[in-house]
């Protein structure tokens, strides 16, 4: 296994639990994407970018809680700046997303 991290390096990731709130189409992205604003309570509204239009529908994901890395550096997508990382599972080209077994706060850390 390669780039083996230390405990010490990854408490520093800041995983969190969001509720998408807005979805839009990406029309400029390379590949098909939704536009997702997410709610993550004290934290604010968080913006990011997610390949995920084959499995899920603009109506499947409002609403929907997910689990995202907040504290990575902006990033610049075609003409969208994401601030958060969604976080999902690979299988076979397609992106599942992770969410939490039942609904907790916004905000909340993932341990």
């Amino acid at each position: 296994m390669e780039n083996i991290l230390t405990f010490e390096d990854f408490s520093k990731v800041d995983l969190r639990i969001g509720t998408i709130i807005e979805v839009n189409d990406f029309h400029e992205a390379n590949n098909p994407s939704y536009k997702l604003e997410i709610d993550f309570g004290a934290l604010g509204i968080k913006r990011s970018s997610a390949q995920i239009t084959s499995l899920y529908t603009k109506d499947d994901l409002k609403g929907r809680q997910i689990v995202a890395v907040v504290n990575l550096p902006k990033k610049q997508i075609a003409s969208f700046m994401s601030e958060c990382l969604v976080l999902g599972a690979v299988k076979a080209n397609d992106v599942f997303l992770l969410s939490p077994e039942v609904k907790v706060k916004n905000g909340s850390k993932v341990s």
